[in-house]
């Protein structure tokens, strides 16, 4: 059973009721601190607490600023404040239809609306047609019976037909069992009574893990026994209050250390038995070994620690630390001989997926119960999980959440672009808290505020800078104009049977030699081969130089674009050069008379109009300042459209030179890899 869509509010900071649609394994919730993410997980937990410890309240949890005014009609109306609609697997839908003969169609779906009395309504619908039918044909009903079903439009009216027929046997006791349906509900509906019973006890519960769950450093185990005791003793004396209504005797950082003695199979009494503490510490220490190494399944950032449990008695500490023996939880880093740390105090991410492991189990066993825990039985509210690991470890984390949605829809609030797949979008909502309006959540990213979309903009960012090295072998230039020329002048070559440049190598355009240069030294070390083919002012560039005295790039890897303008010198740097400047003048000038034909007024400039110079494109700048001609308002001409048109209409016929020129390029770059 899935749930599939929520409405929330009004609750906290949800002012006006809020529809969200929640994805089959994973929904992501993204926004700024204090938007109402956690608000919203935590309205879905109360409306269905696993361990039954949450519930609504509404002083805490109605909106401040209408809450003096709801209060006064709480006790006669109380407000919804979650409605939950629920969708059953194929498979329920058989066992369901076969156990009460309905014909539920697949797309059957039924709704739980959870006020603030902690009462709920149910809105489900069920055909009462196919039960009366299969009712009707039941063995053994005398025809009179059959006749007066034939006109029965619910199970309840049954009893009502009959009055006055001459019942035989059979037909009485067949009549009993529908009076003994019929008794054991006031709904209107017999049938829709009886799908619900069957349905809520497969509705899955929430389980919210947040910052407080934490395991802690240490606990005194004398006062973690009284407390436990004392919470054995108040529900002695309150036998009908439920759990909820407790003081708080045990917080989450007790519960998370009695889920850690009961996974290895002790209680807060075994301390107090003869025998001593070397066994239960043994077997607390396979426990946490054992966790440790299901961590490291997913965790591949350090996986040199471990945590270590040791149980001791220390009289000096303060209260209550001084009574009896303490359990220690410690962190220990063999990469650094063995150096251990308090549990709380290193490694936050590694703390927090120890802490969650310890605390799933304990839910796991609570939900048992004596049988097998049914699949999507539970579904997973985690807060922020991963805040405080690497962007790699986080990554890592991904992995381990959709493991958990194989068997459990996960729901879970972040701001960071690293937790979020950027082919999986559909499963983000966004959070916003907006002025005079309260939290909104939304699954239009277009209409959010870019401040709220910014993590799933960083996420993209990021894959984008990932997908475009869509190869091995990767050569990268300074603009996208490069890559254009590169990419029409390979095609000219192999369409004459001459050498262009190879397919498996990408041309990656960085946006400027300062990004060349960024993109070297941040993806060098990813296992990519990189090539450089950039432009030459006529003396070495610096930057490069730098790189390859760290060894983060071979000095052969460098190409510039002078090295192929020479034919008698190839591979030789010589005068200034852009890659514009290995077509011959009159070839890149034709394509700029064309391409700024309406511009020009139909003049057409000539190589003989250039000023002198090494470099086509700078030649062409001085020669439209010097003559007055404005191609764009900040001075000079747009390369790219240049290059765009050459692409988009290339040249008929390609002087030799040009040819070669390109052709000894492509030679180096495909010798290079």
């Amino acid at each position: 059973m899935q749930l599939v869509t929520t409405k929330v509010g009004p609750f906290k900071s949800i002012n006006a009721l809020q529809t969200v649609n929640i994805d089959p394994s994973v929904t992501v919730l993204v926004g700024m601190n204090e938007a109402g993410k956690t608000v919203f997980l935590q309205a879905l937990e109360k409306s269905g607490d696993a361990i039954g410890a949450s519930e609504f309240n509404p002083v805490e949890d109605y909106p401040r600023k209408d809450l003096s005014s709801y209060l006064r009609e709480h006790k006669t109306k109380p407000a919804q404040v979650t409605s939950l609609t629920y969708r059953l697997s194929q498979e329920e839908l058989n066992e369901l239809n076969g156990i009460l003969n309905t014909k539920l169609p697949p797309d059957f779906e039924f709704s739980v609306n959870h006020l603030y009395d902690n009462k709920i309504t149910i809105l489900i619908s069920v055909d009462e047609t196919p039960v009366l039918a299969s009712l009707q044909n039941a063995p053994g009903l005398s025809s009179d019976v059959k006749t007066a079903l034939a006109s029965v439009k619910r199970i309840r009216d049954i009893p009502t037909a009959l009055t006055g027929l001459g019942l035989t046997d059979k037909d009485k006791s067949w009549l009993e069992t529908i009076h003994e349906r019929i008794k054991k509900t006031e709904w209107n509906s017999i049938i829709e009574a009886e799908a619900w019973e069957w349905l809520r006890t497969r509705m899955p519960k929430f389980a919210f893990f947040g910052e407080y769950e934490l395991l802690p450093s240490k606990m005194n185990l004398a006062d973690l026994a009284n407390r436990v005791t004392q919470l054995q003793a108040w529900k002695v004396q309150n036998p009908a209050l439920s759990a909820r209504a407790a003081p708080k005797f045990l917080e989450p950082h007790h519960l998370g250390v009695l889920a850690l003695l009961r996974m290895a199979d002790i209680s807060v009494e075994d301390f107090t038995k003869s025998g001593g503490y070397e066994p239960l510490k043994a077997r607390l220490e396979s426990v946490s070994i054992r966790l440790t190494d299901q961590i490291f399944d997913f965790w591949k950032q350090n996986e040199d620690l471990e945590v270590e449990v040791d149980i001791k008695v220390d009289p000096d500490d303060v209260a209550p630390f001084n009574n009896g023996p303490n359990l220690y939880l410690r962190i220990k880093n063999r990469r650094h001989r063995g150096v251990s740390t308090p549990f709380r105090q290193r490694s936050r991410g590694f703390t927090w997926f120890f802490s969650f492991l310890v605390w799933f189990d304990s839910i796991q066993h609570q939900l048992k119960t004596g049988r097998e825990l049914r699949d999507h039985e539970l579904i997973l509210l985690l807060d922020e999980p991963g805040l405080n690991l690497h962007a790699l470890a986080q990554a890592d984390f991904l992995r381990y959440i959709d493991e958990l949605a194989t068997k459990h829809q996960v729901l879970y609030t972040t701001h960071s672009p690293f937790m979020v797949h950027t082919d999986r979008l559909h499963q983000v909502r966004v959070v916003e808290d907006r002025v005079k309006v309260g939290t909104v959540i939304s699954d239009n990213v277009t209409s959010s505020d870019r401040r709220t979309i910014f993590p799933l903009q960083a996420a993209l960012g990021w894959s984008l800078a990932q997908n475009l090295f869509i190869s091995e072998n990767n050569l990268l230039v300074e603009g996208p104009s490069d890559l254009l020329y590169l990419k029409a002048m390979s095609s000219i070559l192999e369409a004459q049977g001459r050498v262009g440049l190879r397919e498996d190598i990408t041309i990656v355009p960085a946006g400027g030699l300062d990004k060349v240069v960024t993109f070297i030294a941040l993806l060098g070390a990813s296992g990519l081969k990189l090539a450089v083919l950039h432009d030459y002012q006529g003396r070495p560039e610096q930057k490069l130089e730098d790189l390859v005295k760290q060894k983060l790039v071979s000095p052969k890897m460098l190409l510039d674009a002078s090295q192929f303008r020479d034919l008698k010198a190839l591979g030789k740097s010589g005068r200034p050069s852009d890659v514009e400047d290995l077509q011959s003048p009159g070839l890149y000038l034709d394509c700029f008379n064309k391409t700024f034909a309406k511009q020009l007024g139909g003049k057409k400039v000539t190589e003989s109009d250039l000023p002198t110079g090494d470099r086509i494109l700078q030649r062409i700048e001085r020669y439209l300042t010097a003559s007055g001609t404005l191609l764009r308002p900040s001075g000079g001409f747009n390369h790219y459209a240049v290059a765009s048109s050459f692409v988009s209409n290339p040249p008929a016929n390609v002087d030799p030179d040009t040819l070669a020129r390109f052709e000894a390029l492509f030679r180096a770059v495909n010798d290079l890899f």
